[in-house]
């Protein structure tokens, strides 16, 4: 009778817990729409309540007021942060002002420079065609490029020697084909031509350091760009519309805007006395620059840039639109660099963080002292712009800023991309959802 009894007594609690947790998904499915994602919806992007998906009300909440807090302190002029989890948004919010100089307000279709961010779409483009057998990793940059073929390398006694190996398109794909650091061109001109007339001009100059040996951030995607172009026969934009944004849907992406929508630019923002302040004038290309550079031309909305990340994550394709086999968008985020090659942005070097096709890679987030799940992928823009791709957690974060040295630790703008991570995944309560 004590067995039968424990028994009847346990199989009702087993159905009563099943009936509670069947109670409260059904609840999280069917509750009111959050006002965390009312942004997302107003766009017509696909939402879900936070609980629904693992995070907490109260967690976004604190997200959104500490993003708040930067702009209401002037720190920032105005701000958009953007969550989403298992391809669904669960947070946006667009705070402050387009420029702080007029009052105009930031909105949710707001235009964006990315800059840096142009980076990964330039990749996927290189990596479509690698799909297509038109390149090797393993090949020469000089199969492509005949003018790189015999370029000479700085030595440490100020000589020029031979490269001790041809670089190869994995190096360009990762910052290790011997380009220096984007300072080293500064009086080169590299960006008053158009992309042929840069691949000259690099072709007169030697390399910095031998292929495979350092990762320095330089030239390489604008030299990425020119290939783009060299392999599909199309200008950069032209391939970009074709394969990238009109399959994704990326409506407000480009590297101009037409005259209608030159007014939905976010001015680029600067400090004075440790105050945000806005330009006088906000100029906007709207025609077609001679130069087209993959590696910072484009401006984006954080919906725009939502799509293209999250067709990332899902490997490869958004809304029933392929534009990467899973396969690819894996050996994308895989590391490629040697143990001695370390990223090094701004210094110190990066403890924990490796680079693939284009991306960044979380590969220790202990030793990268990031709460980013494992393999969490990304990189940012030079005007503050923010984004990653953490495929252990299934999600997706889009940040947007505007100002002079938006990246740089000493530039002024407070550490958005420190904070964001900190305050997502303190919001993160259940992954299993």
């Amino acid at each position: 009778m004590i067995r039968r009894g424990f028994t009847l007594l346990t199989a009702t609690a087993l159905v009563g817990a099943m009936a509670a947790s069947s109670c409260s998904t059904v609840q999280a499915a069917f509750a009111p729409p959050s006002h965390h994602s009312m942004e997302a919806r107003a766009l017509g992007m696909p939402s879900a309540n936070p609980e629904a998906v693992g995070f907490s009300t109260a967690g976004l909440d604190a997200l959104q007021a500490e993003f708040r807090a930067l702009v209401d302190q002037k720190k920032l002029a105005g701000v958009t942060t953007l969550v989403a989890r298992h391809g669904k948004v669960v947070h946006m919010d667009t705070y402050g002002a387009a420029n702080a100089m007029t009052g105009a307000a930031l909105k949710s279709d707001s235009i964006f420079r990315i800059a840096s961010m142009t980076k990964p779409i330039t990749g996927v483009a290189m990596m479509q065609l690698w799909e297509q057998g038109k390149w090797k990793l393993s090949d020469p940059v000089s199969k492509f490029i005949p003018e790189f073929a015999n370029l000479k390398v700085k030595s440490t006694n100020g000589a020029l020697v031979a490269q001790n190996s041809p670089m190869t398109m994995a190096q360009l794909m990762s910052h290790t084909a011997g380009f220096g650091v984007s300072a080293v061109y500064n009086d080169a001109g590299l960006g008053d031509t158009d992309l042929q007339g840069m691949i000259g001009r690099l072709a007169n100059l030697p390399l910095e350091t031998q292929p495979g040996t350092a990762w320095d951030y330089g030239p390489s995607v604008n030299i990425q760009g020119y290939i783009v172009e060299k392999l599909s026969g199309q200008s950069l934009d032209v391939y970009f519309d074709e394969y990238i944004f009109k399959p994704l849907g990326m409506v407000d992406t480009g590297f101009w805007m037409p005259e209608e929508k030159a007014a939905r630019v976010v001015a680029i923002h600067s400090y004075e006395g440790g105050a945000i302040k806005g330009p006088a004038e906000n100029r906007v290309a709207t025609t077609k620059p001679s130069f087209l550079a993959g590696s910072g031309g484009l401006m984006s909305t954080a919906e725009d840039y939502w799509r293209f990340a999250q067709a990332v994550g899902n490997g490869g394709q958004l809304d029933g639109k392929r534009i990467l086999k899973a396969d690819t968008v894996n050996l994308m985020r895989t590391n490629v660099l040697p143990a001695n090659a370390k990223v090094d942005l701004y210094g110190p070097s990066q403890e924990g963080i490796g680079f693939g096709m284009d991306f960044a890679i979380v590969m220790d987030p202990q030793k990268a002292g990031t709460p980013q799940g494992l393999n969490t992928f990304y990189w940012g823009g030079a005007f503050g712009t923010w984004f990653w791709i953490d495929p252990t957690n299934d999600l997706v974060f889009v940040g947007m800023i505007q100002n002079v040295n938006g990246s740089t630790p000493t530039g002024g703008t407070p550490p958005v991309r420190a904070i964001s991570p900190r305050l997502t995944y303190g919001a993160l309560m259940d992954v299993s959802k």
